[in-house]
C-alpha cells in the first residue's frame, strides 16, 4: 500500500495502524471517519455520514444476517466512536420499501428505523440511514467536501459533473433526506450500474467502496478531481468574486476593530437570547467579504443544509467602512440597531411565508453570521463550539460559492425548501433532545491570579457549570499549563498586570476577540505582605494598593465599559479577606488594602444595580493548602504573629475557626459560585468562606 499524494486533500491513512485493527470492519470504519472528519475541506463538524456492512450472528435465530453500521444521529465522523453509531439489519431496513407510502410518509419511517436495530446500544439512527442501507456497497462515505458542494451547487450542475467525471459518476437532482432519496440513489445506480458515486445536487457526496481502504481512497480521488477543476477554472479567469471592492485594513488594525466591536453585536445578537462569539479574518474570509460579489451572494444564502442550519440562511453585512471610528459606542450603536432590526424583520417575513401549520414556533430571529467588509467575519451562537463551528461552515459555503462561481454561476437552494430543512419536524425534535444547559451557559467570565491557587479553582468551578473562562495571570507559563486542562472552546488565558491598565486592556481585547465579551469578572489576583507598622515600607504599602485595591479599580472600571455596551448585566466578585474585617496584628498593609476592596465593592454595587450588573466580595480566610500566597513570607509573617511554626499553620487556623475545617481553594470557589450561579438577586454582600470567625461576622 504506496502513499498518495494529493493536493487539495491530507492523505491520513496510516497503514500501520489499520493493520493493528485486524479484520474489525466496525473499527476501521471508525478511523475512516475520522480521518475523513479531520480534514474540514471534505466535511466540517457534524456534517457527512459514514457506514459499513458487515455478517455477524442474530441473537434470536443464530443465523448469519448482514448488519449496517452507520453514525448515529447528531454525531460527528471525525470524534465518532462505537457508543456513537446505530447497527440495523439492513434486510429490514431495505423491506420498509413495503410500506413505504411516498414523500408525505417521510417523518413516520424514520421512526421505524427503530424496528430495525439489531444492536440494542445504538444511537438513534439518522435521517440518512435510508440512504445507506438501500445500497449494496459494504463501506459507503457520504460527505460535504467543498469541491463537491461547489459542483452540486453550480448551474448546470448536472452537465458538470458529466464534464468532470463522464459516465463514471451519477448524479442526482436536489431533494431533503429521506427514504424517497435513498430511493432515488438506488434508481441511479440501477440506471448507471458501474458508477465510482453520486453527486447530490446542491448537497454533496456518495462513495463507496469493498472495502474500507477502498472506500477512503474512492472518496479523496473524487474530491481531488473536482478540486483541480474548479482551480484551473479559476485561473482561466483570473479573478474570484468579481475582484475586490473593499481594502482590508492591516491584521492588528482589523483586530482592534473587532474587539471594541464585539461587544455590541453581542448585546444586539442577545435581544432573545444571550450568545457568544467568534471572530476571523483569514484570508478566504476576507477575499471574499471585500469583493466586488458580495452585495450579490450574501443574500442568495447557502446551499448545503449542514450549512444554513448552523448559520442561518444568510449574512447580516454591516454598512460601516473599514476604517470608520468604532471607539463611541452610542454613535454606533445608532448605526448598526436599524440593521438588526431590519435583519430581523426579514426573518420574521421568511417565517411567516414558509411555515406549515404544524411548524415549531419561529427560533431567535438574530443573524449568526455578520460580515464587516475589511474588517472580518464575526458569529454568535449558544457556546464557542456552536459559535466557532457556525464560523466554519460559513467558510465552507464561502469556498462553495468560490467554486460554483468559477464554474459556472452559484444557485442557492429557494427559501420554501431551505425553510423545510430548518423547522423540519424531525430537526425540531433533535434540538429538544439537546441537555439541558447549564446555569454559566452563555456566559464569559475573567478571572485575574487564575494561573494557580484560589484563582484556577474559580475558573475551573465556572467552567464547570458552563462558563468560558479567560485565565490571566502574571506568569506565562503557569497560565499555559492551567488553560491546557480544559477541554477545546471552554478557555484561554491572557498574561495581565493588573498594575497595568494597558495590560488589563489587552486582557479585555483578548476576552472579546475570543469570546465576545465578558459577564463575569473575579477578581482574585493579589499577594500579602505581612509586618508590623514600622517595618511596613513605603514600597510595601504601594504594591499592596496598586495590587489588590488600584488593580481591583482598573479591571472593574474597563470591565464595566463592555458589559454597558453588551447591555446585559452582568456580575462582578472581590475575592477580599476576613482580615478586611478583623484587627490583627502585623497587618496594617495588607488589611488595609483588603478593607479598600470591600468598601469598593459596596460602592460600586450601589452605583452599578440599576444596570443589572451585582457587585459582591467573597471572604477567605486560612486558605493555606494550594495557594501561592503561603508559599513565601507571608506564611512566616503569619506564623510569626501566632508564635507557631509554619508547617502549624493549617491545623492552627483549621483549629481557631467555629467549623474546625481546613479552608480549601475549591471553598473559596464555592462562594463566587454561589453570588454568580445561585443569587442572582444579591448585590453589594459579603460570604465569608472561613469556617466560621466570629469577629469577622459581618452584623
Amino acid at each position: 500500500m504506496g502513499i498518495k499524494t494529493f493536493k487539495h486533500v491530507d492523505y491520513l491513512w496510516d497503514e500501520k495502524k489499520a493493520l493493528e485493527l485486524g479484520d474489525d470492519q466496525v473499527a476501521l470504519f471508525l478511523y475512516r471517519s475520522n480521518i475523513l472528519g479531520s480534514d474540514l475541506r471534505i466535511t466540517n463538524y457534524g456534517g457527512g455520514n459514514t457506514s459499513c456492512k458487515t455478517i455477524e450472528k442474530d441473537p434470536l435465530t443464530n443465523e448469519e444476517v448482514e448488519v449496517m453500521w452507520i453514525k448515529g444521529s447528531g454525531g460527528d465522523i471525525g470524534t465518532l466512536t462505537r457508543s456513537g453509531i446505530a447497527g440495523l439489519y439492513t434486510e429490514r431496513l431495505r423491506n420498509l420499501k413495503k410500506v413505504y407510502k411516498g414523500l408525505h410518509d417521510e417523518d413516520r419511517m424514520v421512526g421505524l428505523f427503530n424496528h430495525c436495530i439489531y444492536d440494542l446500544d445504538s444511537r438513534a439512527p439518522s435521517i440518512d440511514t435510508p440512504l445507506h442501507g438501500l445500497l449494496p456497497f459494504k463501506h459507503i462515505d457520504h460527505l460535504h467536501p467543498d469541491a463537491l458542494i461547489a459542483v452540486a451547487a453550480a448551474k448546470d450542475s448536472e452537465k458538470v459533473t458529466k464534464e468532470i467525471w463522464g459516465d463514471t459518476m451519477g448524479w442526482v437532482p436536489w431533494q431533503r433526506p429521506g427514504f424517497d432519496l435513498g430511493l432515488q440513489l438506488e434508481k441511479c445506480l440501477d440506471e448507471n450500474p458501474g458508477i465510482r458515486g453520486i453527486v447530490l445536487g446542491s448537497h454533496g457526496l456518495f462513495t463507496w467502496g469493498d472495502t474500507s481502504y477502498e472506500c477512503y481512497i474512492n472518496s479523496l480521488e473524487v474530491i481531488e478531481t473536482a478540486s483541480d477543476y474548479i482551480e484551473k477554472k479559476i485561473k482561466e479567469q483570473g479573478k474570484v468574486f468579481g475582484g475586490q471592492k473593499v481594502e482590508s485594513l492591516p491584521a492588528e488594525d482589523r483586530k482592534e476593530k473587532a474587539a471594541q466591536l464585539m461587544p455590541l453585536l453581542r448585546g444586539l445578537c442577545s435581544s432573545e437570547n444571550r450568545m457568544i462569539g467568534h471572530f476571523t479574518d483569514a484570508d478566504v474570509v476576507m477575499e471574499y467579504i471585500n469583493s466586488n460579489d458580495l452585495e450579490k451572494l450574501a443574500p442568495m444564502g447557502t446551499s448545503c443544509p449542514d450549512h444554513f442550519l448552523r448559520t442561518k440562511i444568510q449574512p447580516l453585512v454591516l454598512t460601516l467602512d473599514a476604517g470608520e471610528d468604532v471607539s463611541n459606542a452610542e454613535e454606533v450603536l445608532k448605526k448598526l440597531e436599524p440593521a438588526f432590526e431590519h435583519y430581523r424583520k426579514e426573518y420574521k417575513e421568511y417565517y411567516e411565508n414558509c411555515k406549515h401549520d404544524n411548524s415549531p414556533a419561529m427560533r431567535d430571529p438574530n443573524p449568526v453570521i455578520i460580515i464587516y467588509p475589511g474588517v472580518g467575519m464575526f458569529s454568535f451562537s449558544k457556546n464557542k463550539q456552536t459559535t466557532r463551528v457556525a464560523s466554519e461552515f460559513y467558510i465552507n459555503a464561502i469556498n462553495v460559492m468560490r467554486g460554483a462561481e468559477a464554474i459556472s454561476a452559484y444557485t442557492s437552494l429557494p427559501r420554501q425548501e431551505a425553510f423545510d430543512i430548518e423547522y423540519w419536524l424531525l430537526e425540531e425534535a433533535k434540538l429538544q433532545r439537546m441537555p439541558k444547559e447549564q446555569p454559566l451557559s452563555r456566559r464569559v467570565a475573567l478571572v485575574t491570579g487564575a494561573g494557580g491557587g484560589i484563582g484556577k479553582a474559580i475558573a475551573d468551578k465556572l467552567a464547570e457549570h458552563g462558563a468560558n473562562v479567560v485565565l490571566t495571570d502574571i506568569a506565562e507559563d503557569r497560565l499555559k499549563e492551567a488553560v491546557e486542562t480544559y477541554t477545546r472552546d471552554v478557555a484561554t488565558y491572557a498574561v495581565c498586570d493588573v498594575t497595568s491598565a494597558d495590560s488589563i486592556r489587552k486582557a479585555y481585547k483578548d476576552a472579546c476577540l475570543e469570546f465576545g465579551g465578558v459577564d463575569l469578572i473575579i477578581h482574585s489576583a493579589g499577594l500579602a505582605i505581612s509586618k508590623p507598622l514600622e517595618e511596613t515600607t513605603e514600597k510595601d504599602w504601594d504594591l499592596l494598593q496598586n495590587v489588590l485595591v488600584k488593580g481591583q479599580f482598573e479591571l472593574f472600571k474597563q470591565g464595566v465599559d463592555i458589559m454597558n455596551k453588551q447591555d446585559l448585566g452582568g456580575d462582578i466578585v472581590s475575592i477580599a479577606s476576613k482580615n478586611g474585617l478583623v484587627s490583627g496584628p502585623n497587618n496594617v498593609g495588607y488589611g488595609t488594602a483588603k478593607a479598600a476592596q470591600q468598601h469598593m465593592v459596596r460602592l460600586l454595587a450601589a452605583e452599578l444595580g440599576g444596570k443589572g450588573i451585582r457587585v459582591n466580595t467573597v471572604n477567605p480566610d486560612g486558605v493555606i493548602v494550594g495557594s501561592k500566597i503561603w508559599e513565601g513570607d507571608w506564611a512566616e509573617g503569619r506564623a510569626k504573629a501566632y508564635g507557631i511554626k509554619v508547617e502549624e499553620l493549617p491545623a492552627h487556623y483549621a483549629k481557631r475557626n467555629l467549623l474546625n475545617e481546613i479552608i480549601y481553594p475549591e471553598d473559596i470557589a464555592n462562594g463566587v459560585f454561589a453570588f454568580v450561579g445561585l443569587l442572582d438577586k444579591s448585590t453589594g454582600n459579603i460570604i465569608n468562606v472561613d469556617g466560621g470567625m466570629a469577629n469577622a461576622f459581618t452584623r
